[in-house]
């Protein structure tokens, strides 16, 4: 497995989105790529999240209004039920809020094309579980709260 090679994708992609005049790029990551030693960088000497950050890195600095979305444990559940919560830096990953629906993940990227407060914005996502705190309703607040560019 050589995610370099998958990195090289993502750049053409981006240089591609670019010239063709892409208005905005949602791009759905992984919370972890802070740390060199996660779990998912072993698997076969990849350095998965070191590349994912990378070609995040790269959507960032391309000028492209750009969401970043590092999303946590990605779960088989309903969406739209849960309190959603943004965090940087995998400071989620230090809670025991780690994991979120797919359905609320396709939510976030599809708020993310349709606000202005979500540009220019790298973000972890999670949520809480089923049946604890307010379900999110508000998308531009949840943006708000976001102050990270990368």
């Amino acid at each position: 497995m050589d995610l370099k090679v998958d990195w090289i994708g993502q750049k053409n992609q981006i240089d591609a989105a670019k010239a063709a005049g892409v208005k905005q790029i949602v791009l759905v990551g992984s919370m972890g790529g802070t740390n060199i030693n996660h779990p998912l960088n072993s698997i076969g000497n990849a350095n998965i999240l070191v590349w994912k950050r990378k070609a995040e890195q790269y959507l960032a600095d391309s000028g492209i209004p750009y969401t970043i979305i590092r999303a946590g444990g990605l779960q088989d559940k309903e969406g739209g039920i849960r309190e959603l919560l943004v965090g940087k830096d995998d400071e989620l990953l230090e809670t025991e809020t780690r994991t979120i629906a797919r359905s609320d993940v396709a939510e976030v990227c599809v708020q993310a094309l349709q606000l202005e407060e979500a540009k220019f914005k790298a973000l972890d996502l999670a949520s809480k579980p089923e049946g604890t705190g307010t379900r999110t309703k508000d998308f531009k607040a949840l943006f708000t709260q976001v102050t990270t560019r990368f």
